[in-house]
């Protein structure tokens, strides 16, 4: 398979639709290596990391996609990140016992929130209601009521890679005629009529361009160049520190003098970075430092 751990954008033409192809194999893996997740739960994280790899293609600016669900039953939480230049990462924390297929069943009384989060400026979030049995109905469901836009999304998962297919009906002139308007309601259905036939070793084992022309050979659409996805957590000693800073000084070294050192595990990825004695008075000193010289003299 020639489009492992890369996204792809797609365009017809003749129509005002769009359409992206995803993969993640390595990055995914990488993922669940990390924690002992049970079978179905690193099955929802393929799903949800290729769902964030397909909304963060929306974004026209420096930022991330996160997609999380919370939840009262046996998923509590389940988060998935993209950044605009598709690193991703995602964490789930499991409650208890694992049961049904649906999402309704899997993560009870919960709710989706899909965070925009751009470098520079304000967040965005939009609430996505748990109202369909898979990830994929409910985004689609959030996209026709709340951006008045008809989206279809595939997402599919084997436990070695996941896959997902979008596509989206992207608005018209606002002087079309009825003709035109009933002309484009009828290639939407064609279109996504056409997808609904993909099946899922499909989407998961063949290359976009093989996907694509399985799918619509009689079509005129346009495919371009592919951007690669990797793993990528942004931890760091330094923000592990000043993490720490927050319980301040004297409390934390009245845990070394117990336990030796204080340690800081990333849950993304399971780095843990330790900290001494030594480093304690370090890195106040540094911020006293610091303090002083950001005053203005008298």
């Amino acid at each position: 398979m020639s489009n492992t751990d890369q996204i792809q954008r797609f365009m017809f033409d003749e129509q005002d639709i769009r359409g992206e192809l995803t993969n993640l194999s390595e990055a995914y893996q990488t993922i669940v290596s990390k924690h002992q997740y049970p079978e179905k739960v690193q099955s929802l994280i393929g799903e949800w990391l290729a769902a964030a790899s397909l909304l963060s293609e929306i974004l026209k600016f420096d930022g991330s996609v996160i997609l999380q669900a919370r939840g009262a039953a046996g998923i509590g939480i389940l988060m998935a990140e993209c950044t605009h230049d598709q690193k991703v990462r995602a964490i789930a924390q499991v409650n208890g016992a694992i049961t049904g297929d649906t999402i309704p069943q899997l993560f009870g009384a919960g709710h989706i929130v899909i965070t925009i989060s751009p470098k520079n400026g304000s967040r965005y979030q939009g609430i996505v209601p748990m109202d369909a049995d898979s990830l994929a109905g409910c985004l689609e469901h959030y996209f026709e009521q709340s951006e008045q836009l008809p989206t279809r999304i595939w997402l599919e998962c084997d436990g070695n890679q996941a896959s997902g297919l979008f596509l989206q009906k992207l608005p018209g002139a606002q002087d079309q005629t009825d003709e035109e308007k009933e002309e484009q309601a009828n290639q939407w259905e064609h279109i996504t009529a056409l997808a609904s036939t993909i099946k899922q070793e499909e989407l998961l084992q063949l290359d976009n361009e093989t996907i694509l022309h399985r799918l619509y050979h009689e079509e005129d659409l346009r495919l371009f160049e592919s951007e690669d996805i990797e793993f990528d957590c942004t931890c760091s000693r330094e923000r592990s520190a000043a993490s720490i800073q927050t319980v301040g000084k004297e409390e934390l070294l009245e845990i070394i003098k117990e336990e030796k050192q204080v340690s800081v595990t990333c849950q993304f990825c399971n780095e843990t970075y330790s900290f001494d004695e030594i480093d304690i008075h370090a890195m106040f000193a540094t911020n006293s430092v610091s303090d002083n010289s950001s005053e203005t003299p008298n």
